[in-house]
């Protein structure tokens, strides 16, 4: 996928003048949320599950060498076979050779984030192949040539009126008047159409929310059957992740699972939780003749024992964005790549690079929301502001902007100065916003009140007050 992360600033303001956007994001941003506070308050042990949840992690990824060669040779002893992919080069490469060696012209593929950072989709479709999604949100933006705008919910950008035109332009063999006017058309629909693709595939290509070490087993998690029905219907079923999803042991899975779905979607499980163990053994009654996973690097073993290596911890739940005010304003497309939300502003400078990503760890407000609702407890607001720190390091900002920081510090370094200037500011914007104890508008804020307004002080600094206080408790 072609980055725009560069482009941000442009990317905004396109999203913030999109009014079917916003309209969609004012409906998701009560749904996901409200589920699982709903889900989280009905399992007293959900903080000591995410604590769990990232002792897990850290144990696996203290050790990912010895995991991930602990998983290979349990692949390899159940018939499966394991492949290597530093770049994402090197992961398309070994994926066009595995459907060519297969005789593929059709693939079809569950939904995977991996493969969208690869580029997946454009490198098969060049070489010949059919390429089908069988996800229905992945499936509605493939016709539609657009990338997802969320982790889970890849359409929730769109309105079924959307869908349903697209439909009508897309599926021209069926009467153009037939009725699509509810979600359950739209849907029937697409599952008669893809029921055909499954059946002629050659090739089934999958993500894995895990790979269990000791078993040498994938996971995925999805809430349609699609995800079965492309890894047990073709002869040939290829597993495209990357190297931070395997944990140790099934009972580590179990684990996280628990808090996975939760985090996700507010369900304590959900709808379809299949283990892919190798390739069909004398006597299954279904399963693909050979099983294939490709392992992909891309940059993650870089963060390894530096400041970053944290967000590798990520189980892809979407709870970050799910919460995050940034992405309720401008939603997932804005952030130009594959990870939106908090967790792309993390993850995204570390593939791309800061020059090209560095927008994305400035576009937040750090109110911590995203560190509140992790599953794996990740810091997202302190590997932010890693990158800014590294931005700043290397000269990337713009230079108004360092000038800015340089007076502030300036400022900041002469305490009695400092707290003069923040008592004169803030006592002359008390005054100018008396009336109506809020701006509309202010000169070297329109970013912030473009959007909102900003409350006109009252009372005392807070140096102030943190200093009386503190002298009462003194004394």
């Amino acid at each position: 996928m072609k980055s725009t992360a560069h482009a941000f600033p442009e990317n905004v303001s396109a999203a913030l003048r999109d009014p079917q956007l916003n309209k969609a994001l004012a409906k998701f941003k009560a749904g996901f949320p409200q589920r699982r506070a709903t889900a989280v308050a009905a399992l007293p042990e959900f903080e000591a599950l995410r604590d769990e949840g990232k002792r897990i992690k850290d144990h696996a990824l203290a050790h990912l060498d010895l995991y991930l060669e602990m998983f290979e040779a349990n692949v390899v002893a159940r018939g499966g076979h394991v492949h290597w992919a530093r770049t994402a080069a090197e992961a398309r490469e070994i994926v066009l050779k595995l459907c060519r060696d297969a005789g593929a012209r059709m693939v079809t593929k569950g939904k995977s984030m991996v493969s969208e950072e690869v580029g997946l989709n454009t490198a098969l479709e060049a070489a010949g192949l059919e390429v089908v999604e069988t996800d229905l949100g992945e499936y509605i933006l493939q016709i539609r040539k657009e990338a997802p705008s969320h982790i889970i919910a890849p359409a929730l950008h769109l309105s079924k009126e959307q869908v349903a035109d697209d439909f009508r332009r897309i599926h021209t063999h069926l009467p153009h008047d037939r009725q699509l006017t509810e979600p359950a058309d739209i849907l029937t629909e697409a599952r008669v159409l893809l029921r055909d693709k499954f059946l002629q595939a050659d090739v089934g290509i999958t993500g894995a929310n895990f790979l269990i070490a000791e078993t040498g087993s994938t996971v995925i998690v999805t809430n349609e059957g699609n995800g079965d029905l492309t890894q047990t219907l073709p002869k040939t079923h290829i597993v495209l992740t990357s190297i931070e999803k395997v944990v140790p042991t099934l009972e580590d899975v179990s684990t996280l699972l628990r808090l996975l779905a939760r985090s996700a979607t507010g369900q304590e499980f959900s709808t379809y939780t299949t283990f892919s163990t190798g390739p069909r053994r004398p006597g299954d009654l279904d399963g693909p003749e050979a099983f294939h996973v490709v392992l992909v690097d891309n940059g993650r073993s870089a963060l390894l024992g530096t400041e970053m290596q944290e967000v590798l911890r990520c189980i892809r739940c979407g709870a970050c964005m799910n919460h995050c005010p940034v992405y309720h304003a401008v939603g997932g497309h804005a952030y130009g790549w594959v990870y939106p939300g908090p967790i792309g502003a993390v993850v995204d400078p570390a593939i791309l690079g800061i020059k090209e990503a560095g927008h994305l760890p400035n576009a937040s407000t750090f109110c911590g929301k995203c560190e509140s609702v992790c599953p794996v407890r990740i810091p997202l607001p302190k590997l932010m502001r890693h990158w800014r720190e590294k931005e700043f390091e290397a000269n990337l900002q713009p230079a108004w902007m360092r000038q800015g920081l340089k007076t502030w510090a300036w400022f900041a370094k002469r305490p009695a100065l400092y707290g003069a200037g923040a008592r004169v500011a803030m006592a002359a914007l008390g005054l100018a916003g008396r009336r109506r104890g809020r701006f509309g508008m202010l000169p070297l804020a329109g970013g912030w009140t473009s959007q909102r307004d900003f409350p006109a002080p009252q009372g005392r600094t807070f140096q102030d007050l943190y200093a009386s206080r503190k002298g009462r408790t003194h004394g």
